[in-house]
């Protein structure tokens, strides 16, 4: 017989692992407006970055006009890297236009955008995310209106946020995501 949920002085404990289902409470109605709040910020966010993605690639004159798209021999690394200031300038002054950079962050727009507005792949998602975002947050120092906060920073630690949240099971593919068993052999699939 096992010790291992018994006291010292050899009395019988609860097994720890077991969760009485009166403990597990109802959802209240403030939870699951939060869910779904949180789902409108992650789809909100995702197309944040598709839409990004999309303007670079064919240039609907918002952010990219079509004469600098991607598809007409523009990149689309290249406005916002040149335009880049302080302790970092040189390096992605350097990166600018690249082909490995122009491609790897058209990946990055494409795949954290769809990831959000999915709801699969979170928590890779926010990481790649906030990455990207810390990036382009780097090539604006010094901030013009904040000392060191901006958009940037915030957007990336909202992404943490919504990954922490499993925002992804709401008005999403989380919940099938998680099923799958490629991701629940790898947690940081999730």
């Amino acid at each position: 017989m096992s010790t291992k949920h018994r006291s010292q002085t050899g009395t019988r404990l609860p097994d720890p692992n077991f969760v009485h289902p009166e403990v597990i409470a109802p959802e209240t109605t403030a939870g699951k407006a939060l869910r779904y709040v949180n789902a409108a910020i992650r789809i909100s966010i995702g197309w944040v970055f598709l839409w990004a993605f999309i303007d670079k690639v064919w240039g609907f004159g918002f952010a990219t006009p079509t004469a600098k798209a991607w598809i007409n021999g523009g990149s689309p690394t290249t406005g916002f890297l040149k335009g880049a200031t302080g302790p970092l300038a040189s390096t992605y002054h350097s990166m600018s236009g690249q082909s490995w950079a122009d491609w790897l962050f058209m990946a990055g727009l494409l795949g954290i955008g769809l990831a959000l507005v999915l709801g699969v792949g979170m928590r890779i998602a926010a990481a790649a995310g906030s990455l990207l975002l810390v990036l382009m947050w780097s090539a604006e120092l010094p901030l013009q209106n904040n000392p060191f906060m901006d958009e940037h920073l915030v957007y990336a630690m909202v992404l943490v946020a919504l990954a922490l949240a499993s925002a992804g099971r709401t008005v999403g593919l989380g919940r099938q995501w998680e099923r799958l068993s490629f991701v629940q052999r790898y947690g940081w699939l999730k």
